[in-house]
């Protein structure tokens, strides 16, 4: 795999699961293009945007009044969101915090 670069900077590939992009279906227009469009400021530098679960090895990603769980790949570049949901519940599905 060749690495793909933006200027200087390495970027990560962004994955949406199946899940995600349910969700993000049946969002009203406004949120959804605000998640997407906050998505692209992981593709340089994931960890800066990013915030790790207590007791999990996935990370948190805050857009408004929604969470997106998500699971970083270094080594291949990837950024894989596996969860989203709105702030009161998306912590109760998996016992997530």
């Amino acid at each position: 795999m060749h690495k793909k670069l933006r200027g200087d900077f390495l970027v990560y590939e962004i994955i949406l699961s199946k899940r995600v992009e349910k969700f993000l279906d049946k969002l009203n227009s406004r949120d959804r293009e605000r998640i997407i469009l906050s998505l692209d400021k992981l593709r340089i530098r994931p960890e800066a945007y990013l915030k790790r679960l207590v007791g999990d090895k996935s990370y948190k990603f805050r857009v408004g009044d929604y969470r997106l769980i998500v699971d970083l790949e270094k080594d291949k570049l990837l950024v894989l969101v596996i969860d989203i949901g709105h702030r009161k519940n998306i912590y109760k599905k998996e016992g997530l915090k």
